[in-house]
C-alpha cells in the first residue's frame, strides 16, 4: 500500500505548513471558498524561478532557456498523469477556470451554435459558467435551459435527463456548488449527455482541492480549474480538452507562440495546446503549480479525506441548530462549505463581527445571484471549512454565531 495512504492525518501539523499562520497562528480562514493559503513548498520554488531560473520560454535556444522551457512543459505532463488525461496536449494552460471557460465558450461553442439550439447548465453556477453562455445565446439566437434544483440544493437528475434534446450542443455544470457545497453526480450527468451525444463542460474550480478527479472515471469533454484554488499562485489555470475536441475549437485569442507560419495575407496555427497559449504565460504560475500538485500529493492519505466528510457533516450538524440560522442547502453528498443568513442581521455585519472575532468568512452574492434569488436571498454569507481544520475550530465558530446573535439582540 501506498505509504501515503497510510500516514495519520493531523490538523495541527498540516496547517504549520503554511507561512502566513506563523504571523496569525490564532486566525480562522475560513474563506477557501474564494482562495488557498500557499504552503512554504510552492512558496519557495517560485522565489527559486525568479531568483536563478527565469528566462521566457518555447523559443530560446540557450540552455537556461531550454531550461524553462522543460520546466514549464514538465507540469503540463504532471497535469495530466495527475487527472488521469489520455494525451499531453488535452491540457491547455490558461490564466484560470474563467478564461478556460470562455475559451470553450469562444473557441468551440461559438462557430457552432445555430439559432434554437440548446445549452443546459444548472441553478447553481458559478457566473463564470453561467454568462458566457447566456451571452454567446442571446447573440446565436440559442436557448439556455437551467436545470432547477431539489429542497435539498441538488440537481435534479429527472429534470436534467428530460431537458437533453437533440438541439442541445452542450452541458456545462459545476463540480462542486461554490455556494452550496453540494458535489454533483458528474459521472452520471456525463453518461446521460453522452448517450444523447452531447458533450460536457465541468466547473472544477471548487473540487480540485479536495476531490480525487480522475478524467477517465468520469468521462467528461471538458475540465476546468484553478491554480490558486488548490495551493498554487494566481493568474494561472487549466483546460483539459479531450483530444476529440480540438478539431473543431478554433483560437479564442490570436498573437505569439501559437502559430506556425504568418505572411501578410494568412496565418497558419500551431497544434494543440499551442494554438490556445497565445503569448507569454505565466511561467512562474505554471511552476508554482506543478509545485502544489506535488504537496497534495504528499499529503494526500485516507485518513485526510474521511477528516473532510467528517468536518462537513459535524459542522453541518452543528450550525443548523444556531437559534435564527438558514442554511442554504442540504445534500447528502457535499464539502464544508455552509452559505446562511440569520435573522435580522445582515451578512456583511456577520463578516465584520466574525472579523473582530479574528475569523475570515465571505459575505455577497458569491457569484451566484440566480442561485441565491431563487431560494428568496440576495446575500447570504459563506464559511468555508478545509483540511487544516477541526471539530474545535467549528465550535469556535459556532460559538461566535451565539455571541454575535446576543450582541445585536
Amino acid at each position: 500500500m501506498d505509504q501515503r495512504l497510510s500516514m495519520e492525518f493531523s490538523t495541527a501539523t498540516y496547517k504549520e505548513l503554511f507561512p502566513i499562520y506563523q504571523k496569525y497562528p490564532d486566525w480562522l480562514y475560513l474563506d477557501h471558498g474564494a482562495s488557498t493559503h500557499k504552503p512554504a513548498v510552492v512558496i519557495d520554488r517560485v522565489a527559486r524561478f525568479w531568483r536563478e531560473e527565469y528566462t521566457n520560454i518555447h523559443r530560446g535556444i540557450y540552455r537556461q532557456a531550454a531550461a524553462s522551457t522543460r520546466m514549464y512543459e514538465d507540469v503540463r505532463v504532471k497535469v495530466q498523469e495527475w487527472l488521469h488525461a489520455t494525451y499531453q496536449e488535452e491540457i491547455i494552460f490558461t490564466s484560470g477556470t474563467t478564461a478556460s471557460i470562455n475559451l470553450v465558450a469562444r473557441g468551440w461553442a461559438a462557430p457552432r451554435l445555430k439559432e434554437g439550439d440548446e445549452i443546459v447548465i444548472s441553478t447553481m453556477e458559478h457566473h463564470a459558467n453561467l454568462i458566457p453562455w447566456q451571452q454567446i445565446c442571446k447573440e446565436k439566437g440559442a436557448i439556455l435551459k437551467v436545470i432547477p434544483l431539489t429542497d435539498k440544493g441538488e440537481i435534479s437528475m429527472e429534470e436534467y435527463w428530460h431537458m437533453l434534446t437533440n438541439r442541445t450542443v452542450l452541458v456545462a455544470c459545476a463540480h462542486v456548488s461554490n455556494t452550496l457545497g453540494t458535489i454533483n453526480p458528474i459521472k452520471k450527468m456525463a453518461s446521460l449527455a453522452h448517450n444523447k451525444n452531447i458533450p460536457i463542460l465541468v466547473d472544477g474550480a471548487q473540487a480540485i482541492a479536495h476531490l480525487e478527479v480522475d478524467l477517465q472515471e468520469l468521462g467528461v469533454d471538458f475540465y476546468t480549474f484553478s491554480s490558486h484554488k488548490m495551493y498554487g499562485p494566481d493568474g494561472v489555470g487549466v483546460l483539459f480538452a479531450s483530444k476529440a475536441m480540438h478539431k473543431d475549437m478554433i483560437p479564442y485569442a490570436w498573437g505569439g507562440d501559437m502559430v506556425r507560419e504568418v505572411s501578410f495575407e494568412d496565418t497558419v496555427t500551431a497544434e494543440a495546446p499551442a494554438k490556445f497559449e497565445t503569448g507569454t504565460p505565466s511561467i512562474s504560475g505554471v511552476i508554482g503549480m506543478g509545485t502544489a500538485i506535488d504537496f497534495m500529493e504528499e499529503h494526500r492519505s485516507v485518513e485526510k479525506k474521511v477528516h473532510l466528510r467528517e468536518l462537513a457533516r459535524y459542522a453541518y450538524g452543528m450550525i443548523k441548530e444556531v437559534a435564527g440560522i438558514r442554511v442554504l442547502g442540504s445534500a447528502d453528498e457535499r464539502l464544508p462549505i455552509f452559505s446562511f443568513t440569520l435573522t435580522d442581521i445582515h451578512p456583511h455585519d456577520i463578516a465584520t463581527f466574525l472579523d473582530s472575532r479574528n475569523m475570515a468568512i465571505r459575505a455577497g452574492h458569491h457569484c451566484t445571484q440566480p442561485l441565491l434569488n431563487s431560494m428568496g436571498e440576495s446575500s447570504a454569507a459563506r464559511a468555508c471549512f478545509s483540511y487544516e481544520h477541526s471539530k474545535s475550530d467549528v465550535g469556535k465558530f459556532v460559538s461566535a454565531l451565539k455571541e454575535m446573535i446576543q450582541f445585536f439582540g
